[in-house]
């Protein structure tokens, strides 16, 4: 039985992830922001495991998770949670930026840090999902965007640092996936949103399972899904 550490397993792509190693029967540990939504998350997955640590507080993750019982080993490692805030580089304040690049950059790397022994005894694998934001950056995507060109450089920073140990590290670059998060992006572009016209969240999942599952000769370092429609 492997075990798998998932942020954002709430909804969306993250949701979908968690589902499918459950059914296959693999152990899945959750992060949650508070205990209240640990116990939702709990219900939403039943027979995963949850860990309370705010990813918008990096700075009290370590705290946070040394008062906890923590996984002995650790097969994968799935940054999948993320936050947006949309905007023009004249009108964005530093809480935006602080709030965007605290959840989507430094939190991660934080996480990452405070599980590579885990890691590294398992030999095993750190999936970032991105965004096709964090390789294109557009007008009012700019702090998102930042965020995301910055996790890039950690995907690629971690996989030359741990590829003697044996880890992994993907990159994966969704682009418009139906999610809640896609459906907030389009309120604040003013646009109606159709679920229909976007990449279900299934098909990343089955593309991170795909780049989990390889063989250990080969690695995915990075995977760009696009919309098909």
């Amino acid at each position: 039985m492997s075990t798998h550490v998932i942020t954002g397993a709430g909804s969306g792509i993250g949701a979908a992830v968690t589902r499918r190693l459950l059914e296959r029967g693999d152990e899945t540990v959750l992060i949650a922001r508070d205990a209240g939504r640990a116990r939702e998350l709990a219900e939403l997955h039943p027979g995963a495991r949850t860990l309370v640590g705010d990813l918008s507080n990096p700075d009290r993750l370590s705290w946070a998770l040394a008062h906890q019982r923590m996984p002995e080993r650790v097969d994968s490692l799935l940054h999948v949670a993320g936050i947006v805030e949309l905007g023009p580089v004249g009108e964005l304040t530093p809480k935006a930026w602080h709030l965007q690049l605290n959840a989507n950059l430094v939190a991660p790397a934080e996480l990452t840090r405070l599980l590579l022994p885990q890691l590294r005894v398992a030999q095993g694998h750190v999936v970032f999902v991105n965004s096709g934001a964090g390789l294109a950056a557009h007008a009012e995507w700019s702090a998102y965007a930042a965020s995301k060109h910055g996790l890039k450089a950690l995907a690629d920073s971690l996989r030359h640092e741990e590829h003697g140990n044996g880890v992994r590290v993907t990159s994966v670059y969704p682009g418009r996936t139906a999610t809640p998060m896609q459906a907030k992006v389009h309120r604040q572009e003013g646009k109606e949103y159709d679920a229909a016209r976007w990449i279900d969240p299934e098909s990343v999942a089955t593309t991170i399972l795909m780049a989990l599952d390889l063989p250990r000769d080969a690695e995915v370092n990075d995977l760009t899904v696009r919309p098909g429609r």
